[in-house]
């Protein structure tokens, strides 16, 4: 605990840990510094990492709740918890290319996601971008904040998981793939704090909206949700780990270096169905100066 420092990246998302080593395992006193470190800032990132175990990878993520199995693609790793990660010259998708939360989809999202990069692009590339939801809603007007917190949204995931994995050996003519209808705005459960809660990837309409105006808002929501000011990019190191809070952050990993390959580990935590407390108290106006939106 004397030597753990947790550093800011942004004033709205992100820190860097530093003075802990993951792979001999923290006791209960630094997991807890870490965890308020990560409802505090939605991404955290511990730099200088030794290689993890598998099973010290499964057993740090397992502190944070039940660990979420993935509805379409296999494990592909002894451990059935570890999802590869991996990208090469032969790859048909990249997991993670667009803006998205895991798996938002399912009726019980995943809570958080533990990643461990253990081999780099050689060309370089490969980051991974970040935005902060609870930043993008507390720049909304009371107005607008108001509206979005009467409506729910669907997310579906046939039109992503249909086929992905076919060349992981996977036929999944018969399969049904999971979707769900969530709160478009939902409230966090450990810390009360509001976020937005649609992502380009899994969220296909807004209930009770005709198509083009369930389209229009979505369109806006995505344009601000993904706006700079919400923004961080993490240039990754060989075994840097990243622990981000799916209930309120939105990220992006950059497909922009093949034919090269990038690998690493990732364990996912299930989490819990979203809710909307509107009864909750929402944040003040936001610190941010932004230039106006487009609605399109």
């Amino acid at each position: 605990m004397a030597d753990l420092l947790i550093t800011p990246i942004s004033p709205v998302i992100g820190a860097e840990i530093h003075g802990v080593d993951l792979a001999s395992g923290v006791d209960d006193a630094t997991f807890e510094a870490i965890h308020r470190a990560f409802l505090d800032h939605g991404v955290l990132f511990f730099r200088g990492q030794e290689e993890l175990s598998a099973d010290a990878q499964v057993e740090f993520a397992g502190r944070l709740g039940e660990l979420h199995v993935h509805p379409a693609a296999p494990s592909q790793h002894e451990n059935p918890a570890v999802f590869v990660i991996r990208t090469h010259r032969r790859s048909p998708i990249s997991n993670g290319n667009g803006w998205h939360t895991d798996v938002s989809c399912d009726e019980e999202p995943p809570l958080a996601t533990m990643l461990q990069v253990r081999q780099l692009p050689r060309s370089g590339g490969g980051d991974t971008l970040f935005a902060g939801m609870e930043a993008a809603y507390a720049a909304l007007s009371p107005t607008m904040r108001a509206f979005l917190g009467t409506l729910t949204a669907r997310h579906a995931s046939e039109h992503v998981y249909r086929g992905r994995y076919a060349d992981r050996g996977v036929d999944d003519t018969d399969v049904s793939y999971p979707e769900a209808v969530h709160p478009l705005v939902r409230t966090h459960p450990d810390t009360g704090r509001r976020s937005i809660f649609v992502n380009p990837t899994f969220t296909v309409e807004i209930c009770g909206l005709e198509a083009g105006e369930s389209h229009g808002l979505l369109s806006w929501l995505h344009h601000h949700t993904t706006r700079p000011e919400f923004q961080i990019r993490h240039r990754w190191a060989e075994n840097d780990i990243a622990l981000w809070d799916n209930r309120c952050v939105q990220h992006f990993a950059i497909w922009d270096y093949w034919p090269d390959e990038r690998y690493g580990h990732r364990v996912t935590v299930k989490g819990e169905r979203p809710f909307f407390d509107p009864d909750g108290v929402d944040p003040p106006p936001s610190g941010l100066r932004l230039s106006p939106g487009r609605l399109t």
